[in-house]
């Protein structure tokens, strides 16, 4: 039998094949001919096209918010990248486990199952993400004791205390690291009239901004369009502002989590004051950001080992155990 495990990102897809790990870590983009409707391209090839195409050639970003904006062209970008690990044949249509955010509607839940059947896979799994996170982070969910985990990908931040291989309490926010992008840009167009793109937006994030501890005297070049003399320009930035580009959407994080941690059962609280949180996902990486939650939340934190990976592998460790996948996909 053959399983494959789909962490479906909004801003990459990673794809798990049992036996042989993660074999495919692409940018969740489809670059398409509008005039025939071709696929030009998927994954890093698209994504280097992305604000770059002429007039018939569209770079589009299927997913948003952690779930399917655009069903056709998630269905396009799955097909393409199944066909490329060669993971379907004529004798062998796969078992694909497929992660989604918490809380999402019953209708976005079937639309990303939708999506993985019509792949030709002969079962589809869904599972929610901080759940898989968890265990690919390699956290004990099955015991009687809280495991808190902070899942923040490039659409959601998904925040779940886990107990007894369930989720007890959760919460999944829409800000993460797209809307870190988004606050990027808008602060240097506000500021300094520069337009700037989002892929130098995440290079200020990514190599850049301190969120915790930031150094005035720590300053970068910024290159962009001047939105007054419609001319390039470059400007320079430095780190504190670009924290304060950050503030609002932080907080907001911080509130999530806040509340999650308010309804959490006292016992369970305990062992989360114990064992502390566990940060996934590449928002995981943004600098200075386990420090802050530790100061804002009293609650050690620390960031998994492989924080991008956590949910592919995650699947995998799923998949070795389809019994219960069954039972819960039921």
């Amino acid at each position: 039998m053959f399983y494959i495990g789909i962490d479906l990102g909004t801003a990459n897809v990673l794809i798990y094949v049992k036996g042989e790990g993660v074999v495919l870590n692409e940018p969740s983009i489809v670059a398409i001919d509008t005039e025939n409707k071709k696929v030009i391209a998927a994954g890093k090839e698209a994504s280097e096209m992305f604000g770059r195409t002429p007039d018939n050639i569209k770079a589009i970003k299927p997913m948003k918010d952690g779930v399917i904006a655009d069903f056709e062209v998630t269905e396009i970008m799955l097909n393409t990248f199944i066909k490329k690990i060669k993971a379907r044949t004529i004798f062998a249509r796969p078992r694909i486990l497929i992660c989604c955010p918490s809380n999402i509607t019953p209708v976005e839940k079937n639309a990303i199952k939708e999506a993985a059947e019509r792949t030709g896979a002969r079962r589809v799994y869904i599972e929610e993400e901080p759940k898989v996170a968890a265990i690919g982070a390699g956290m004990d969910i099955s015991k009687p004791s809280a495991n808190m985990v902070i899942d923040i990908g490039g659409g959601t931040t998904d925040i779940a205390v886990l107990s007894l291989n369930e989720i007890v309490i959760s919460q999944s926010v829409r800000i993460a690291g797209n809307v870190f992008d988004q606050d990027i840009v808008k602060y240097i167009k506000d500021k300094y009239k520069l337009l700037i793109g989002e892929k130098t937006a995440e290079e200020i994030k990514i190599n850049f901004i301190n969120v915790y501890d930031p150094k005035k005297s720590e300053k970068m070049e910024v290159r962009g369009r001047n939105l007054l003399t419609g001319l390039p320009h470059t400007i320079t930035i430095n780190q504190e502002e670009m924290k304060d580009a950050l503030k609002e959407s932080i907080q907001k994080i911080v509130k999530a989590v806040t509340t999650v941690l308010e309804q959490t059962p006292p016992e369970l609280s305990a062992d989360i004051v114990d064992c502390g949180i566990v940060m996934t996902g590449g928002g995981a990486l943004l600098s200075g950001l386990t420090d802050l939650f530790e100061k804002e939340l009293k609650v050690p934190t620390l960031i998994a080992d492989s924080p991008l990976t956590c949910v592919a592998e995650g699947t995998g460790i799923l998949l070795d155990n389809v019994r219960l996948l069954d039972k819960n996909n039921n």
